[in-house]
């Protein structure tokens, strides 16, 4: 059983595996200034919570976009299992070509999403992962990964605009009733869930028109799930294991 560990703005996901089965995956608050032992306990307490014995973790595998919790992660799993963990770099034994400016550039978290997609779902692809910024990845026909596009999420935008004004309120994401409000808080909510939703819609257009060709859609992260249902897009396939897919693919490639 191998431990992983997904590193990302607002929460960190983790979970065990063994092979491609997932016996679970968890969330936290991402806080930076926790210390290790503080993230080891939390992190051992979730993991008996689930019934898995922490001696048994044979080796484990973080991927971070937040460098200075990094080493701190790395110390807490250290803790847990008493052994290193191996660390998510564009430069791992991926099996994936990198067709970017810049490969050194490329997000942890993005590799990881295109590694496990790009083992389970036909060639080229547009990976859409909405968590705290919404990103799009292009994966193309020889599975190499060549570009994408990063936004604002769609909890950071509703942030912005709350914060940023003086009259609307704070709402929680929710379903609208219909797209054209009659109240203020209906206005908002259709406007965060409709808009976002016409946003990967027609993101998914541009991004297949610059291709030439149809792709693949793999959506993934925390708020796909009240997003994707209201795109016009009826081919979106919704992964929401597929960062731990490919944090376990990475870890059986690298592991010694």
């Amino acid at each position: 059983m191998a431990l992983a560990i997904d590193i990302g703005n607002t929460n960190i996901v983790l979970g065990c595996f063994h092979g491609e089965t997932i016996h679970f995956i968890a969330r936290i608050a991402t806080e930076r200034n926790r210390t290790a032992e503080q993230y080891a306990a939390e992190i051992k307490s979730i993991i008996q919570l689930y019934d898995r014995d922490p001696k048994k973790i044979d080796g484990s595998i973080i991927s971070s976009v937040v460098p200075p919790l990094t080493g701190v992660m790395k110390r807490a799993v250290e803790y847990i299992t008493g052994k290193t963990p191996l660390i998510v770099t564009p430069t791992m034994e991926s099996g994936m070509g990198i067709q970017i400016d810049d490969p050194n550039q490329l997000g942890a978290d993005l590799l990881v999403a295109a590694v496990a997609s790009v083992n389970r779902y036909p060639l080229p692809q547009i990976i859409i992962d909405m968590g705290t910024a919404t990103t799009f990845s292009v994966i193309n026909k020889d599975g190499a990964f060549c570009g994408g596009s990063i936004m604002a999420g769609v909890g950071l935008s509703l942030n912005a605009l709350t914060s940023g004004t003086a009259q609307l309120p704070a709402i929680d994401l929710s379903q609208p009733p219909k797209v054209c409000g009659t109240n203020t808080v209906d206005c908002m909510s259709s406007g965060v869930i409709y808009g976002a939703a016409s946003m990967v819609d027609g993101m998914i257009d541009r991004l297949e028109e610059e291709l030439g060709e149809s792709c693949s859609i793999i959506a993934t992260g925390g708020i796909s799930k009240l997003i994707i249902p209201h795109c016009k897009h009826q081919n979106i396939i919704l992964n929401d294991d597929l960062l731990l897919q490919g944090l376990a693919d990475l870890y059986y490639k690298n592991k010694k």
